[in-house]
């Protein structure tokens, strides 16, 4: 009779494993836009509000920015209690300069370890790749999901807006860090400004490992995600995953938040996530 309390006691348990709705992870990037005086009624002291009602009002488990500075992480960081953040600077690998930083809500997710690397000749130091304007970097996290236990990689970066051998390098440098990064398959997600148009031959290599959730959400857009303060210049800000059972959602976020009509240059881009 105790075994069949224990097989039945599994069994059940099985069965209720089995028919849980699966757990939703939903991931943004967004360009920022650095604080930069030239951008008048833009500029990111008329518009700092404006990210973090967006960010309240999204709620992402887990975000990565683009071209944020120093103040612009700690005043994202002091208005948003509730996420924790790691980056660093990318022009001295502390603080100076951009940073490619990866905020999580810290009620769902937990950080294990984290990093950043140049885009460059020499990814161990702050340093310049082949033809590119700037410095620049990827933030990666291993992170886990405290709601189902499930860990995953989460990689933030911004290629460089100039240079084509490091656009094209660059992205290739990513490619090869993700898959050494990963020998036990967890999902993984990329985010970032890329750059460039879906149709640049930089991203064949990516689209052999990982998958636009642009192009296969189930529910989805097309719409440009940078919007120039009004002059919209096309899709150059992605979401990549690799490893999820599905992506039931992809958006780009174009609503007005604090009654501005843009929160930066770019709108951020979301999707959501099953494991």
């Amino acid at each position: 009779m105790k075994k069949l309390l224990i097989c039945a006691a599994a069994l059940a348990a099985l069965f209720a494993t089995s028919c849980a709705e699966p757990v939703e992870l939903k991931v943004m990037s967004y360009n920022i836009r650095l604080d930069h005086p030239k951008d008048g009624e833009n500029a990111w002291p008329n518009r700092k509000e404006a990210t973090i009602e967006m960010v309240n009002t999204v709620k992402p488990d887990v975000f990565g920015v683009q071209e944020a500075l120093p103040h612009q992480v700690q005043y994202v960081s002091e208005n948003l209690p509730e996420y924790a953040c790691a980056g660093v600077g990318r022009d001295d690998g502390v603080s100076k300069g951009e940073h490619m930083s990866i905020f999580w809500n810290k009620e769902t997710i937990e950080m294990v370890e984290w990093g950043t690397y140049w885009l460059s000749e020499t990814p161990d130091v702050p340093s310049y790749g082949w033809d590119a304007g700037c410095r620049r970097t990827a933030t990666w996290a291993l992170m886990k999901d405290k709601r189902n236990g499930k860990k995953f990689f989460f990689v933030n970066t911004h290629l460089d807006h100039r240079g084509a051998l490091a656009q094209k390098n660059g992205l290739q440098l990513l490619v090869d860090r993700i898959a050494a990064m990963n020998p036990d398959g967890y999902p993984m997600v990329l985010t970032g400004d890329f750059n460039i148009y879906p149709d640049s031959p930089c991203l064949v290599d990516l689209d052999k490992v990982m998958t636009s959730t642009r192009k296969i959400a189930v529910k989805t857009d097309s719409l440009d995600t940078f919007n120039g303060w009004g002059n919209a210049k096309g899709v150059i800000d992605y979401i990549y995953v690799a490893g999820f059972s599905a992506v039931p959602e992809y958006r780009t976020v174009t609503e007005q938040y604090s009654q501005k009509p843009f929160i930066s240059d770019h709108y951020p881009v979301i999707s959501v996530l099953n494991y």
